[in-house]
């Protein structure tokens, strides 16, 4: 037998053994793609943006990470305006810091030059956005290349990281360009006090007749940011066109002393024609809750009023000894304001126990019938109306095809709907934030009132703003501005139901 010797011989391990802690390749692929991502946000987060002059505001433009992209204008302290200018994963938020003194006394001397304000805006944005698009890939790149460099401290795993930045931020430059919406300023969002400055996008008629290129329209809100500090302390005053006719539609109040003060605020700043009031003004409509309609006196506009399901006969009889009320009940037709109106009240009273046994679905059928049988008589008559008035939408969906626009209230919550034949059914949301009802939910309703703009030669809609204000205990403010179809750029005017094209006999 051989001797055993001193030395033992190693093993070499199975190949196998060693793919063991190798990591799986979609593993190391989502690694690098973190790598990359956080790397990117955290150069743009520190060098990604540039200081522009805008006209003579002073800007920094920046770039942020975002799942829905659009536009975040920030007009410290006053608020901002949010445009849904493109999708992409990438959003552009242009902050004003603060109004340059020299270049804005110098436009307060010469008004002249606020006719090429609108071409000095549209370069200085130009050049700012290309500057932030370099600046966005030196920083993506510098960011996602630095962070592997530390991560796997290998030059060609950094590098790879920062071509992966840099082809994700392309990717996502080509996504905002294919899906850029120039149209998306005329119909902002605003926050905080501008939304109480609808002036900043100009009047109904110059947003509906006068569609121009973004980087004019992006020039034009520059330009009356630059009065808006103009004026220091107060905000600008709405500048009316003389040319529509302002309704303010509230309903649904339910006792909310708060909405009066709302109401008459909005009245005076939007220079309101016309208040109409699709009911539920009160909760149990007794003739104690009756003093609550006094306020209404002061409000400064004419008062057109319908009965809701909270409001009682006695209710409407108060209302009706008002000089500045007109109260609408079975097809009732008024002028007001220019504007031809006809209702109908309610046909139930929630309050009324008794009268729990009805089929309520069928009484709103028969009392929308009954106003657009009014409404038909009104227009044989050589007076079509303009604006129908209804508490509960099954009753105001029964004038479709009757009447261009119908106003109803109930649900407390907005909606605006084209129906089949033609008839525009707006919904208004809760004035009263739902009254005292707010205080039984975790989450207090929002208050919700619109202004609609119709043109006064031809009573059509031509725009709206939706205006809601945070619920009992909140701050928040927020503006809307819409356009009908008909109205956007391109589309074909839709006569109007109540006004046949072809002469009538």
């Amino acid at each position: 037998m051989a001797p055993l010797t001193g030395r033992v011989r190693a093993r070499r391990p199975h190949p196998a053994a060693e793919l063991v802690h190798q990591p799986h390749p979609w593993t190391r692929a989502l690694g690098l793609l973190a790598v990359v991502l956080l790397g990117a946000w955290l150069g743009l987060l520190i060098v990604g943006n540039v200081r522009a002059p805008v006209g003579p505001m002073n800007t920094t433009m920046t770039l942020r990470p975002s799942l829905t992209g659009g536009t975040k204008i920030n007009v410290s302290p006053l608020g901002a305006l949010e445009l849904s200018s493109h999708t992409a994963p990438v959003r552009l938020d242009v902050n004003v810091d603060q109004l340059d003194p020299v270049r804005a006394e110098a436009l307060v001397d010469h008004p002249e030059r606020l006719s090429g304000l609108q071409d000095e805006v549209a370069e200085d944005v130009g050049r700012g956005t290309l500057d932030l698009a370099v600046r966005s890939c030196v920083a993506v790149v510098s960011g996602a290349t630095a962070l592997g460099l530390a991560v796997y401290r290998r030059p060609r795993r950094a590098l790879a990281a920062g071509g992966l930045a840099l082809t994700l931020l392309v990717a996502s430059g080509g996504t905002a360009y294919a899906t850029w919406n120039p149209k998306s300023v005329l119909e902002p969002k605003f926050s905080g006090l501008l939304s109480s400055a609808p002036s900043l996008v100009g009047n109904a008629r110059s947003i509906v007749t006068e569609f121009d290129v973004y980087q004019k329209e992006l020039a034009r809100l520059v330009t009356n940011v630059t009065k808006l500090y103009d004026v220091t302390s107060t905000l600008p005053t709405y500048q009316p066109d003389p040319a529509t006719i302002r309704v303010l539609h509230v309903s649904d109040i339910h006792l909310n002393p708060a909405s009066w003060k709302i109401i008459a605020s909005l009245v005076e700043q939007y220079d309101i024609d016309v208040i109409a009031d699709t009911g539920d003004t009160m909760d149990h409509g007794t003739a104690a809750e009756n003093g609550f309609l006094d306020p209404i006196r002061d409000l400064g506009a004419p008062y057109v009023w319908v009965r809701g399901n909270h409001d009682s006969r006695l209710t409407q009889r108060y209302l009706q000894r008002m000089k500045n009320v007109r109260v609408l009940d079975e097809g009732r037709a008024v002028t007001v304001g220019g504007l031809r109106f006809a209702g109908i009240g309610d046909p139930a009273f929630t309050p009324d126990r008794a009268a729990g046994g009805k089929d309520g679905g069928r009484d709103q059928e028969v009392a929308g019938d009954r106003l657009a049988s009014a409404i038909r008589d009104q227009r044989a008559l050589g007076t079509p109306v303009d604006i129908a008035m209804a508490h509960e939408p099954g009753a105001a969906r029964r004038t479709d095809g009757e009447v261009p626009l119908v106003l109803a209230g109930h649900l407390h919550h907005a909606e605006m709907e084209v129906m089949p034949k033609g008839t525009r059914l707006r919904i208004e949301g809760s004035t009263g934030g739902s009254g005292l009802r707010a205080l039984e939910k975790r989450n207090p309703d929002q208050i919700e009132a619109s202004v609609l703009y119709l043109d006064r030669d031809t009573r059509r809609l031509q725009a709206w703003d939706e205006i809601k204000l945070g619920g009992l205990g909140l701050t928040t403010a927020e503006v809307s501005r819409h356009l009908p179809k008909e109205n956007l750029p391109g589309a074909t005017p839709v006569p109007s139901p109540s006004r046949p094209s072809s002469p009538s006999p």
